[in-house]
């Protein structure tokens, strides 16, 4: 017999732990949550992959995962998040604003957002880069054979900045189509407003899966940027950046260390290795140090897995390999600093 937690189909038997009393860890933002009851996050207005609702209106995704995974954490309550979707254009106001407490939007760091924004990026969820997608009739197999194209980008994005680098480092004429809402611009590109779509690579094989036939869009191979993908907060609550921080290092840990939802409880109780014992919050004493229970990464891997889990169930379904996101040891940019 299973039960639906948070979107996640959980045994009847498995007991989550009460939380233990309220640790001294505050800041503005963390305390308005708290006393709020309800995390606020701002997400994609849709993603494939990333965060998107289901026909019932659930909101599914990697990036919905980490908000679910700092409700677990504050209340072991995954459903204790208000998805508020954000475009490209207005996700900063709402987080400068307080409309929303973070965004786990598929957004770039950069210096100007870290800085004169006033954000603090927690990490790297996603390592990306920017890319374009044509229609395989076309017969387009480079971004060099681009040139004269009508190209649909958004505006507001790195994306917009990108594209007009690259074009004039590599002597490319092109009529940008700027169109502002994900759905719009995905339209204009079906409909055949312009040659190419332009974004992160994980944005087009998001989009190439939705199409009734992904087959007839081909995403070439150049790269143009780097596009480092992560959530972010604003400046002024460091107790709060440190919790989303370090749920974001707690995944990886995790799964470094081969934890996941299927053996974290047993971990938690019989593993030996000194970093398991610390990530179990059997000593240490590091979730109190961030404001909540010590078995706050117990909780979360239990619910939604480590970060390979959370990888293989969201992005896996849209044809995206682990590539540069997959950990240190394993080929990949993933690397958590030492969980202690």
């Amino acid at each position: 017999m299973t039960r639906a937690v948070g979107g996640f189909a959980l045994a009847a038997t498995v007991t989550l732990p009460v939380l233990a009393q309220q640790p001294a860890v505050s800041g503005p933002t963390l305390d308005t949550i708290r006393q709020r009851g309800t995390l606020i996050c701002g997400v994609n207005t849709g993603l494939a992959g990333f965060a998107q609702p289901d026909s019932q209106g659930v909101w599914r995704g990697f990036d919905v995962d980490y908000c679910r995974a700092v409700a677990i954490a504050l209340w072991n309550d995954p459903s204790k998040v208000r998805y508020v979707p954000t475009t490209a254009q207005n996700r900063f106001t709402a987080l400068q604003s307080g409309e929303v407490d973070m965004l786990a939007r598929n957004t770039t760091w950069t210096l100007s957002r870290d800085t004169s924004l006033g954000f603090d990026f927690t990490g790297i969820n996603f390592y990306d880069g920017q890319g374009f997608m044509v229609k395989t009739s076309t017969g387009v197999k480079t971004a060099r054979e681009l040139d004269g194209a009508t190209i649909c980008v958004q505006p507001g994005t790195t994306t917009e900045q990108n594209l007009t680098d690259w074009a004039r480092s590599n002597r490319i004429n092109f009529t940008p189509v700027v169109i502002e809402r994900l759905e719009e611009v995905v339209q204009a590109y079906v409909a055949g407003r312009c040659d190419a779509y332009t974004t992160d690579v994980s944005g087009l094989a998001a989009t190439r899966s939705a199409q009734p036939r992904p087959a007839e869009h081909t995403i070439l191979p150049d790269v143009i940027s780097k596009e480092p993908l992560g959530p972010l907060v604003r400046h002024g609550d460091q107790a709060f950046a440190d919790l989303v921080r370090w749920i974001h290092n707690g995944l990886l840990t995790a799964e470094e260390l081969g934890i996941n939802a299927g053996n974290v409880r047993q971990a938690a109780q019989g593993d030996t290795r000194p970093d398991a014992q610390r990530l179990t919050g059997r000593t240490g004493d590091l979730g109190r140090m961030l404001g909540v229970d010590n078995a706050f990464m117990v909780n979360i891997v239990a619910t939604l897995g480590n970060y390979g889990e959370l990888f293989e169930r969201n992005l896996g379904p849209i044809g995206l390999q682990r590539g540069p996101n997959a950990l240190w040891n394993r080929g990949g940019l993933q690397y958590s600093p030492p969980f202690r």
